[in-house]
């Protein structure tokens, strides 16, 4: 059992890493660091804006375009699997 939960893990992270390469670099950067993706933990806008030299609204942009782009791309469907 647990080889099973270890390979759909791998394989969710797989399919992660192919919907979020969809995104630009500075997209992906955001939505790792807001969710904490491959990351320690999840950090706040403001965290995110003084790291990347950018402001918290910049940020929050950022993170609103590449979530859009995430709803609305067909790749979409492939997590479906893992999320129910």
């Amino acid at each position: 059992m647990a080889d099973n939960t270890m390979e759909n893990t791998n394989s969710l992270k797989i399919e992660l890493e192919r919907l979020l390469a969809t995104l630009s670099e500075r997209e992906r950067e955001v939505i790792r660091r807001f969710f904490g993706i491959n990351c320690e933990y999840n950090q706040s806008l403001e965290d995110i804006a003084e790291d990347l030299g950018l402001t918290r609204e910049r940020v929050r942009q950022i993170k609103e375009s590449a979530l859009k782009k995430l709803r609305t791309f067909s790749g979409l469907s492939l997590l479906q699997p893992y999320i129910g």
